[in-house]
Parts: C-alpha cells; structure tokens; sequence
C-alpha cells in the first residue's frame, strides 16, 4: 500500500514539474498564452489514438499507441482509460478493431 501512495504522489509531482517546465520553455520562446486552446489540447484520447493509427497503418500494441501518443501530442494518456474508451467503440462498431489481447487497430474502411 505504502508503494502505491509514493507512486501516486511521485505521479502528481512529476507532472506538476512538467507543466511548470512547459510553461517556462513557452516563456522563454515569447509565446503569450492564449485564451483559445491549441487544436493539439482539443483532440480527445480516441481521436489522438486515431491519428496514431492512421499513420501507422496497421496494429498496434496499447504500448506502442501510448507511446506515440506522447511523441506526436506530448502528453501522456491514462492506459486503463484509452483502453476502456477503445474497447467501448469497438463494442458499438466504431472506427476501431481489436486484432489480439491489447492490440487495436482501424475498421479497413478507416484507412480510405
């Protein structure tokens, strides 16, 4: 339990440094914070997850997507969520196919 606790805190700290450390290189660069969101912020996981997809062509591994995720949009994403959000388009039929345990991929049609 105690492993848990530091994990989280450790979490917490980590990403609040982050975002500091994002606003201080935003500053350093001149950029003036904007009331509107960059269309990057606006994207939703299953629509970052998508993208990823899309340009990958083919399946991929839940690790895989998390970690393209964070390289093509910089940020991370809750594994346990997109994994849930996947899994319910796929339960409605929706742009997503599950091709082995943890692995997700796009309807062929979503590659036309």
């Amino acid at each position: 339990m105690a492993d848990d606790i530091k994990d989280t805190i450790l979490s917490t700290i980590e990403a609040s440094l982050d975002a500091q450390l994002r606003a201080v290189r935003r500053l350093r660069k001149g950029e003036v914070a904007s009331d509107k969101p960059s269309r990057q912020s606006r994207l939703s996981q299953i629509d970052m997850a998508y993208d990823v997809l899309r340009k990958a062509r083919a399946p991929l591994h839940i690790s895989d997507l998390l970690d393209r995720i964070q390289a093509s949009f910089g940020l991370r994403v809750d594994r346990e969520s997109l994994v849930s959000s996947l899994t319910k388009k796929i339960a409605n039929g929706k742009r997503f196919v599950r091709t082995e345990p943890n692995t997700f991929g796009l309807r062929p049609e979503e590659y036309r």
